[in-house]
């Protein structure tokens, strides 16, 4: 014969009472387990014997599925009572209102208005909110005059970098027309001039050279020599007169050779 069918109804024996509860409910929790791994259900199950002890069992916490469940409900209750869903677009009206309302004060006292009621406390708070302000603007303020400055910078570098190109290409064509006037054997250092000057020619060396040195003066005449100011000769001219070892006047002449 199979097994009767069990009457739904409290068990009147305490101690079978007992019994059954531990049984059925390890059964359930295991049940309860096996459904929330099998299929990746959020389960959450709390359970009170007959005297008052706790059993309960959560996949994930017992306060994240009871939070989700108030939330869900509160949800289905919004869209079921259109009268409740106009009271929460209400309550975020007059939210927004408050806090454009303190905005507004704050704003107000920064400018230094409707300071009138606020106490010592409350204005030394707000002038270090200001001293904060004011240096974290100036902080801002120099940190973009320095950005400034330094793209100024590179852009001068730039245009250094240009003009020493530019300043190569053109001592390079100086010396080749340097190269055409004395020919190829003839060079700026043979006369006993240098033109570099920092690395960089200035171009000239085909110019004539004029050298200064120091002579013995030569006894003057009445009239002055004619041939003093004849190119391609020597000349030579008094300057300033010194004293010698004998108290005697000397006169130093500057003998140009072109």
């Amino acid at each position: 014969m199979g097994r009767g069918k069990i009457v739904i109804r409290r068990i009147d024996n305490s101690t079978n009472r007992q019994v059954t509860f531990s049984k059925r409910r390890n059964g359930l929790l295991k049940k309860a387990k096996e459904l929330s791994v099998l299929c990746d259900a959020e389960i959450g199950l709390i359970i009170f014997s007959s005297t008052g002890k706790l059993h309960d069992f959560a996949s994930t916490s017992m306060k994240s599925v009871i939070g989700r469940y108030n939330k869900v409900k509160e949800e289905n209750y919004n869209l079921m009572n259109p009268t409740s869903e106009i009271k929460v677009w209400q309550r975020e009206a007059e939210n927004l209102r408050q806090q454009l309302q303190y905005l507004q004060e704050s704003h107000r006292k920064l400018l230094g208005e409707e300071l009138a009621g606020m106490n010592i406390r409350d204005l030394q708070n707000l002038e270090n909110q200001l001293e904060t302000s004011l240096k974290g603007v100036r902080e801002q303020t120099l940190t973009t005059q320095i950005n400034d400055l330094n793209q100024k910078g590179n852009v001068i570098h730039q245009e250094n970098m240009e003009l020493h190109k530019k300043m190569n290409l053109v001592v390079k064509e100086n010396e080749e027309l340097r190269k055409k006037v004395h020919g190829p054997g003839g060079t700026s250092e043979e006369n006993g001039v240098s033109h570099n000057i920092h690395g960089i020619s200035d171009g000239y060396s085909f110019l004539p050279i004029i050298n200064l040195e120091l002579s013995q003066p030569q006894k003057q005449t009445d009239g002055a020599p004619k041939d003093a100011m004849n190119l391609g000769s020597m000349s030579s001219y008094p300057t300033i007169p010194r004293v010698n070892g004998s108290d005697e006047l000397e006169t130093l002449w500057l003998t140009i050779s072109v």
